[in-house]
């Protein structure tokens, strides 16, 4: 029988391990999305090198294993990530782009049921390169306005963006330390220094919520998380650093070296409303630790 709760829970986790590169996120499902990392929150020049290390993420901290597309479009990501199922990595370069197509059979082509696929076959289409060959008009003579799609997708082109449909439940930020620390005195200093970046983020994008959090990742890489939720909306510093050293003191760290520190702020609100059944997608929604 199906465990959808599992199901759930374990896409909030990838979905998260997503967050740590980006927030353009598009799901595509509980186990699918895009994700827009052309301007990513770790500077990683090569989409590639993302890819292998989010699948690497997903397999130490979920012992899954996931495969990963990488193109200059959604259509040819699709593609990639379809290719070499289901721990595999594939990239399909600019250059390299039209002669993949050709190869393609009908039924890889976005949107292409058996249906077409049956009808396509029927007109002489068993290939990218065969398909590439169709005009325009005639495409969507047989096709409608889908024939269009489908002459674009043959010549590499996917003009579509990623779009995330979220609503934003949480902002935070989070303190790797060049040293591990146990100190009272450092500890405070670098909860502090996270206290001031998390309201400069909740100023710029102008968010309001009531709960804070506090995360603690310790020398051997264990963590915890520890909540309080006030009344008043947490938005200047004075309302958030206090709370956070009052989470700060039932951690005990003084034996247990911390290694980092974050702090984020949600809205209780909003977690109500997914409880009770909002869209889907919402369930996607992760603090935003970089």
């Amino acid at each position: 029988s199906g465990r959808m709760d599992v199901y759930k829970s374990v896409s909030r986790q990838i979905h998260e391990i997503f967050h740590e590169y980006t927030d353009i996120i598009e799901p595509l499902s509980l186990d699918e999305a895009f994700l827009d990392v052309t301007e990513n929150k770790k500077g990683i020049s090569l989409a590639v090198d993302i890819a292998k290390e989010i699948k690497q993420k997903i397999r130490e901290q979920l012992n899954l294993v996931a495969s990963a597309g990488i193109s200059y479009n959604k259509f040819l990501a699709k593609i990639a990530s379809d290719y070499r199922k289901p721990d595999g990595l594939c990239t399909i370069h600019p250059e390299q782009a039209l002669d993949f197509i050709a190869r393609l059979p009908i039924e890889s082509f976005w949107g292409v049921g058996p249906v077409t696929a049956k009808k396509m076959h029927m007109l002489g289409i068993s290939n990218g390169f065969q398909l590439r060959k169709c005009s325009l008009e005639m495409l969507t003579a047989h096709f409608g306005k889908v024939g269009a799609l489908y002459y674009e997708c043959a010549r590499g082109i996917d003009e579509r963006p990623v779009e995330a449909v979220r609503i934003r439940k949480s902002i935070g930020c989070e303190r790797t330390l060049e040293r591990d620390i146990s100190a009272r005195s450092s500890v405070i200093i670098e909860l502090y220094h996270v206290a001031v970046e998390l309201i400069e983020r909740l100023q710029r994008k102008d968010f309001k919520g009531n709960t804070l959090t506090l995360k603690i990742k310790f020398h051997d890489f264990s963590q915890i998380t520890r909540s309080m939720t006030q009344s008043q909306e947490l938005t200047t510093l004075d309302r958030v650093l206090p709370l956070a050293k009052e989470l700060l003191k039932s951690v005990e760290y003084e034996q247990h070296p911390i290694r980092l520190i974050g702090l984020s702020v949600s809205n209780p609100k909003e977690e109500v409303d997914e409880q009770r059944g909002t869209w889907e997608q919402l369930s996607f929604e992760f603090s935003e630790w970089e």
